[in-house]
């Protein structure tokens, strides 16, 4: 006997039970979205590599570790997107939707990164992202920050996750601070492990990040990039924390914020938990004013973040369970005798033309009645309509409420107008 083929690891099925609760809470970000004038683009799965690699920074964990990258029959070396932003810009500077324009996009899919998987984090995972551009000032900043705050409240769990902000200044700024990083990082290197050693002097700024508590606690005695920001930036971050205290979205401000990649500039944000264990990012971004043009295009103020779907799914079933997906099915239809199967048929195609929003599904494979009923409480059907060969004869059709046991019967040319009235 063959060997069974099974899913590549950290590439997981989503199964009919479970794409049931993702399409609620993907529809609860989508009105939100909608509701604040974003519009969705869709974008390639594989970018050519030099997108990554300009975009995110060659020495950044995920191009030198996480990339799934390769050559295709031409010889081109192709990428599977490990993030959405870098495409999303390379898309606004090919079909010129950046220059003397405000674009507010969003975006939803697989991306793609080789990691250890573990809850919540996947080697392929699902992002929602979005991004603004040809906007200056901190007001947007703040709307975006509005706008995840509001998905918090819609999903149930705004009391299980706080909001983390920080400012990094401008490029020429945080090369400064990199400088005097470095300089503290060599007096200490017996307190540095084997990973803040490697990235002392590709990419400093990430040491701030390390989870290692030696490191951590090294760290309050470092300079603070608070105290080499450009007076622009500072600005820019005060008006931000001005705009959220009058909004009314606290905040915490975390010095060792910097994000994993190197488009950044000013504000950075992160919306954390601690109900998910070691993985307690739920939602990240900040400001890239120079990435339009590190990518060839002309210089544009832009910002946006992305959000992880597994990790948010977890969230909402840990914290929400109330907020579950509604009935598969709103409706089973019932049949059996001669005649029974094709007029089920015929009066299902009716009734969906009558109320196309209703959800009704007819059975197939015979079967006696009460196999079939039970079928429809498989399906979480609150209506079945019941053909015999009489109801058939008679132009009829037995309406039956599942939930109460009731049951009626009435002319088949009512049965749109009394589901409407009892699904109402």
């Amino acid at each position: 006997m063959a060997k069974n083929i099974q899913a590549i690891r950290g590439m997981n099925d989503y199964l009919p039970k479970d794409t049931a609760l993702w399409q609620r809470i993907e529809g609860t970000l989508k009105k939100v979205l909608d509701g604040y004038g974003y519009s969705e683009i869709r974008l390639p799965i594989v970018e050519q590599t030099p997108l990554f690699k300009r975009a995110i920074g060659e020495v950044t964990d995920v191009v030198e570790k996480e990339m799934y990258t390769f050559d295709d029959r031409n010889g081109d070396s192709l990428t599977l997107r490990p993030e959405g932003t870098a495409g999303c810009v390379r898309a606004g500077i090919e079909h010129g939707l950046l220059y003397n324009q405000e674009q507010r996009l969003w975006y939803i899919g697989p991306m793609f990164r080789y990691e250890r998987p573990q809850k919540g984090r996947y080697r392929q995972f699902h992002q929602l992202g979005a991004e603004v551009f040809g906007l200056h000032g901190p007001d947007i900043d703040a709307e975006l920050i509005l706008l995840t705050a509001r998905w918090w409240k819609a999903l149930g769990i705004a009391e299980h996750v706080k909001l983390e902000l920080n400012s990094i200044g401008s490029l020429e700024a945080r090369a400064n601070y990199r400088n005097a990083l470095v300089g503290f990082l060599e007096q200490h290197v017996d307190v540095l492990d084997e990973d803040c050693k490697r990235r002392m002097y590709r990419n400093p700024l990430r040491v701030l990040d390390s989870k290692n508590p030696e490191v951590q606690a090294l760290l309050n005695d470092a300079p603070r990039l608070s105290e080499y920001l450009d007076e622009a930036s500072c600005a820019h971050f005060t008006g931000l924390c001005e705009l959220l205290a009058q909004a009314g979205i606290p905040y915490t401000i975390n010095e060792c914020l910097v994000r994993g990649l190197d488009y950044y500039n000013r504000t950075v944000f992160e919306w954390v938990t601690t109900s998910l264990g070691a993985q307690g990012t739920v939602c990240a971004g900040g400001r890239y004013d120079s990435l339009v043009e590190q990518l060839g295009g002309r210089a544009v103020p832009a910002v946006g973040f992305a959000m992880g779907l597994e990790r948010l799914v977890l969230l909402v079933q840990a914290l929400n369970p109330d907020f579950t997906a509604p009935p598969t099915i709103d409706v089973y239809l019932i049949s059996s005798g001669a005649g029974a199967q094709s007029a089920a048929m015929q009066l299902a195609e009716r009734v969906r033309d009558a109320l196309p929003q209703l959800k009704l599904m007819t059975n197939y494979g015979g079967g006696n009645f009460k196999k079939q009923i039970t079928r429809a409480d498989k399906w979480g059907a609150c209506v079945a309509l019941i053909l015999g060969e009489n109801e058939v004869a008679a132009q009829q059709v037995v309406v039956k409420d599942l939930r109460s046991g009731e049951q009626e019967t009435l002319a088949q040319s009512e049965t749109a107008a009394r589901l409407a009235q009892m699904l109402s």
